[in-house]
């Protein structure tokens, strides 16, 4: 993905709702307001300013244009206060509404700044970066020839942008590498389908959110209609797949949440201004009607994730599984300005409804399942009863073919993803005694 729309995670998202233009008092000549009128900024603070511009404009080595030169200082102002609160240029802020749209143009990855280099949040299914091999948690240094020390997200945003087709080497380091790893990207459109969903044997149903957008609290719906259609019956239990997901949409997240809570709060907001404090509430309704829930959540699961995993965990309506995640416990706001561009600034602060905060701690699992690697053990040569010379019939009438040897999804779950595995064998036990 690799826009500037997701330079950081969006539980902001929804304040493009919040926030629109129509909402924002245009600059005046000697005052500049939003919709929050601001005090007047002290003549010496002025001042001050105004001598620092122009000594830089005339004095610096190089030429710099005006424009440029107070673009740069904005965007100086927003990457002072934190990770998530930057400057969006025009192109920037279309981009971000394309994105939370689901469809816009890059390398299809959540990032974030972190010791001067770019860290990657999670790379999103099916997409260039994710076919690549880009993983979360990897550290990109360097893009083509280009070192990404001491760039904004934004300068490394203009880099990794080009036209479909087109490659671009990324220099990361990850943890347990010794040495820089090169990995080759090309460029493509990126369509991000939020949701996908499978049906597994005993009435169980899968579904994986990759990304909060939004429509996603409808698509997810459709899915369990769909997932109860195929069944010829109502599920009996769901996995909620959230892992590596980097968050997107704050309402998507409420809807998703209250799909499965038949009443209580989601979630609630905390920020200077009235309009940033909020509380969300479930709607009676519980869609699986108690059905037990697992969710899987890992490192790459951020914000609007977050918010999901913290308000089922905190009603006692799902188990999660998996490893700790992000922990992105902000709120950005994008706040357009008079000239088409725009700002998105972190203005308020998340909380369950158990008042946690999970900011920079993430979301502890119920139980931890990372991934691993199972060498299963083989047993087709031991003996059993029925190998026995003489053994007695089976008078159910049931033939004697091995049923072990049938082809299993959670047979297959185990090489290919433990954690899913995990939850899976826990389901079933659930619905067992249920």
């Amino acid at each position: 993905m690799i826009s500037a729309a997701l330079i950081s995670l969006l539980v902001g998202a929804p304040a493009l709702a919040q926030h629109d233009t129509s909402e924002v008092t245009p600059q005046q000549p000697d005052t500049a307001t939003t919709s929050h009128q601001l005090p007047t900024i002290p003549l010496n603070q002025i001042r001050a300013f105004s001598e620092a511009f122009e000594q830089i404009r005339k004095e610096y080595v190089d030429e710099i244009d005006e424009e440029t030169l107070l673009e740069r200082a904005i965007a100086g102002m927003l990457n002072s206060l934190d990770p998530h609160s930057t400057y969006l240029k025009q192109t920037d802020f279309e981009e971000l509404r394309e994105s939370t749209q689901g469809e816009f143009g890059g390398l299809g990855i959540e990032i974030t700044a972190d010791s001067g280099f770019v860290k990657v949040i999670s790379p999103m299914d099916d997409t260039p970066a994710d076919k690549a091999g880009v993983m979360a948690g990897d550290l990109i240094i360097q893009l083509n020839d280009t070192s990404l020390q001491g760039l904004s997200l934004n300068e490394a945003v203009e880099i990794m942008r080009g036209k479909a087709g087109e490659p671009i080497l990324l220099t990361i380091m990850r943890e347990g590498e010794a040495q820089p790893l090169k990995i080759t990207v090309v460029r493509d459109i990126i369509k991000i389908r939020s949701v996908k969903y499978e049906l597994y044997p005993d009435d169980i149903g899968y579904v994986r959110i990759s990304q909060f957008q939004e429509n996603t609290g409808d698509d997810l719906n459709n899915a369990i209609d769909r997932l109860a259609k195929k069944n010829d019956a109502a599920l009996k239990g769901l996995i909620l797949d959230l892992r590596n997901n980097p968050g997107g949409v704050l309402s998507a997240a409420i809807d998703v949440s209250d799909t499965f809570l038949e009443k209580g709060l989601i979630v609630y907001t905390q920020g200077r201004q009235e309009d940033d404090t909020r509380r969300q509430s479930a709607k009676p309704g519980d869609r699986l009607n108690g059905a037990p829930v697992i969710v899987l959540i890992n490192g790459g699961s951020a914000s609007a994730s977050e918010i999901v995993a913290g308000a089922l965990q905190d009603h006692h309506r799902a188990i999660i599984l998996g490893s700790t995640s992000f922990g992105k416990g902000s709120v950005q706001s994008v706040l357009p300005l008079s000239n088409g561009e725009a700002i998105k600034l972190t203005t308020a602060r998340y909380f369950t409804p158990n008042g946690r905060s999970i900011q920079a701690q993430g979301i502890e699992p119920d139980i931890e399942a990372a991934p691993i690697k199972v060498s299963k053990i083989a047993t087709s040569s031991r003996w059993r009863e029925k190998d026995l010379k003489g053994h007695l019939e089976n008078q159910n009438g049931d033939d004697e073919k091995d049923q072990a040897k049938k082809p299993s999804k959670l047979a297959d779950a185990i090489n290919k993803d433990f954690p899913l595995h995990q939850a899976l064998n826990l389901l079933r036990g659930m619905m067992i005694i249920r």
